[in-house]
């Protein structure tokens, strides 16, 4: 059958990934052979409507070709076996676990399955179940929903948000911004949150500032010195290095970066001016010193000397 978009209920969108690759495969192969496959809905007795189980996807492609109606074919159970069924069906993919939090959280609240009941449909132990809805309780929603957008991935939401939801939210929240503008696999995640718990308030603010930047800088220093390069070359290329950088804070300040502090970052960007002034006045002294002894011809100036 065929049924207009304004028919079909979405209540279950917000149990399945978006994922803008397979999408864009999707509709290149819809706009040229049409809807092969018909999405699966309930009927409702009570209203002119039909509830999506499976095809959110391809709803979704259709609705960006403009097409008016979508095939569809309709199952006879009940929503909670229908839901339980085509999880049984969906081979295609493996399941996140946060996933598996939405559809048990889904069943548990909105037809009151016990813990004991959802156990026997996953096959699964009651115990296991309440570690999967632990995660949905436990993740703020602004992470899983940028999870369902697909601009996050879920393994790294589980593997380096959760930790710090559990330990403090409002930490959790403003790293998810760090994720997203830096739009960083889950490995470079996993470097930006050891930086993040261990390097304290002045770090913290350059990783907030420019995560990217805090990832190039991180890999150069853990990089073996190159091939050939004498000392005094890469002591050129750090120079180099912090030139550019220095130039692009500049650039940063002048465009008006601090004009819009939050109040507390005040002290954050203090804090960060502080370290910079420090480590870059303790360099300068340095390199003068032992440019001076360069000069005069001094050879006590490093043991290699």
């Amino acid at each position: 059958m065929d049924l207009e978009f304004h028919q079909i209920d979405l209540r279950y969108e917000h149990l399945r990934k978006q994922d803008a690759a397979k999408e864009r495969a999707l509709l290149a192969s819809l706009d040229m052979l049409g809807q092969a496959c018909p999405v699966v809905v309930l009927a409702q007795e009570a209203a002119a409507s039909f509830i999506l189980v499976d095809g959110y996807k391809r709803l979704r492609v259709l609705k960006r070709l403009h097409r008016d109606t979508v095939r569809a074919t309709v199952w006879d159970l009940e929503e909670a076996e229908a839901l339980l069924l085509e999880r049984m069906l969906r081979t295609s993919r493996s399941e996140s676990q946060l996933e598996q939090g939405w559809l048990l959280c889904e069943l548990r609240h909105r037809f009151g399955l016990t813990l004991e009941e959802l156990g026997d449909r996953f096959e699964r132990t009651p115990s296991w179940v309440s570690r999967r809805l632990g995660l949905v309780r436990d993740l703020p929603e602004a992470i899983q929903e940028e999870v369902r957008r697909g601009r996050l991935a879920a393994h790294t939401a589980m593997k380096v948000l959760l930790p710090l939801a559990r330990a403090n939210r409002a930490d959790a929240l403003r790293f998810l911004e760090v994720l997203l503008r830096a739009a960083c696999s889950t490995r470079e995640a996993v470097a930006l949150q050891a930086g993040w718990l261990k390097g304290g308030d002045p770090v913290r603010a350059r990783i907030l500032a420019d995560p990217r930047l805090f990832l190039q800088a991180r890999a150069a220093a853990q990089a073996p010195d190159p091939m050939g390069k004498s000392g005094l070359a890469q002591l050129f290329d750090d120079l180099g290095a912090l030139a550019a950088l220095a130039r692009r804070a500049a650039e940063r300040t002048r465009n008006g970066a601090l004009g819009a502090l939050q109040p507390g970052e005040a002290q954050d960007a203090e804090r960060a001016l502080h370290q910079a002034r420090s480590e870059g006045q303790a360099l300068f002294t340095l390199l003068e010193k032992e440019l001076t002894r360069a000069r005069s011809g001094s050879t006590d100036r490093h043991p290699a000397a």
